[in-house]
């Protein structure tokens, strides 16, 4: 995103002390919205129509009778499409046009039920997130197609946002962020990927309980900040040497769940390498993830509906 004319005003003090009282509110801004974002706890949900969340109904596909598999959807804020009308589920903020249903009405599926919800972690398969049932609940024998998007919260990808956004306007030209998470001697969030593994081979394992037959995959994450290492101060309020530290900590959790979705009999759906160079610092009608100030309609730091699609075009390969 552009700079909005900071950059180049002029020299000296003043200039600085705008980019830096800009950098300053900007990082307050993104930390507090992404980690609302990532702690939601949904009230009851609101606006359901058909086809979306919880009824189960499969109808809506278009293009004659629906004959393609029962389709359950779990996950989280990425999967849920917050921001991205329609929403059909505000208390989880699902959008109608989410990858999920993109991915149900061009499969044709005989029933469609999508779960997923903002601020879900993989204890939402289990336990209620509000008035929303545990998300394994939606599982049945009969299914035939499960997707997995979950994780992200699990490391703690909220309150990850908010610390580095927050340290980074502190010392821009640095790396405060990745010194924060390896001052004891071991780098923290390389732990909580290690630590999150078990958690996703749990719930693989309870899916493949509950839907034996089904063709289950787990969906990474698409490509958020910039994969060659360079970043955008203070549009994204990240310091220079921490955005290249961010991506190798996503890619990290990225082949985390591609090698547990192997070891588990399920397959690994990759939505970084097809989003690549579409990441929140592109430009408005380049990007599919957006910024603090989205120029599309989504939560900050989350797909738009381009990005949606593209991850909807992700599992649609994968499944043919």
């Amino acid at each position: 995103m552009a700079d909005n004319g900071l950059a180049g005003t002029g020299t000296g003090t003043g200039t600085a002390a705008r980019r830096r009282a800009r950098a300053v509110a900007v990082g307050a801004a993104l930390g507090s919205c992404v980690l609302l974002m990532a702690s939601v706890t949904p009230a009851a949900a609101h606006g359901r129509g058909p086809g979306h969340g919880g009824s189960g109904h499969g109808s809506g596909h278009g293009g004659g009778p629906a004959h393609g598999p029962r389709y359950v959807a779990l996950g989280d804020s990425y999967t849920s499409g917050p921001g991205i009308p329609p929403q059909a589920d505000l208390g989880c903020a699902r959008s109608a046009r989410n990858y999920p249903s993109l991915v149900a009405r061009w499969k044709r599926a005989s029933a469609f039920e999508d779960v997923s919800c903002g601020g879900a972690t993989t204890e939402q398969m289990w336990t209620a997130q509000g008035a929303n049932a545990p998300q394994l609940q939606a599982l049945r024998r009969d299914t035939g197609l499960v997707t997995l998007q979950i994780g992200g919260n699990d490391i703690g990808f909220g309150s990850i946002i908010a610390t580095c956004a927050g340290l980074g306007v502190q010392d821009p030209a640095g790396d405060p962020c990745r010194s924060h998470y390896t001052s004891s001697g071991t780098d923290r969030l390389t732990e909580a990927v290690a630590r999150t593994a078990p958690k996703i081979e749990r719930v693989l394992r309870a899916v493949h309980a509950r839907s034996p037959h089904a063709r289950v995959l787990v969906v990474g994450y698409p490509d958020l900040l910039p994969d060659d290492g360079s970043g955008c101060f203070p549009a994204v309020p990240f310091a220079a040497g921490d955005f290249p530290y961010l991506r190798d900590t996503e890619k990290r959790l990225n082949a985390m769940l591609r090698t547990v979705a192997v070891r588990n009999r399920a397959e690994y759906v990759d939505t970084y390498g097809p989003t690549v160079g579409r990441d929140m610092c592109k430009a408005p009608e380049d990007r599919w993830i957006e910024p603090l100030v989205p120029a599309s309609p989504a939560a900050p730091a989350h797909p738009n509906a381009k990005g949606e699609q593209a991850m909807a075009n992700a599992v649609l390969n994968r499944l043919r």
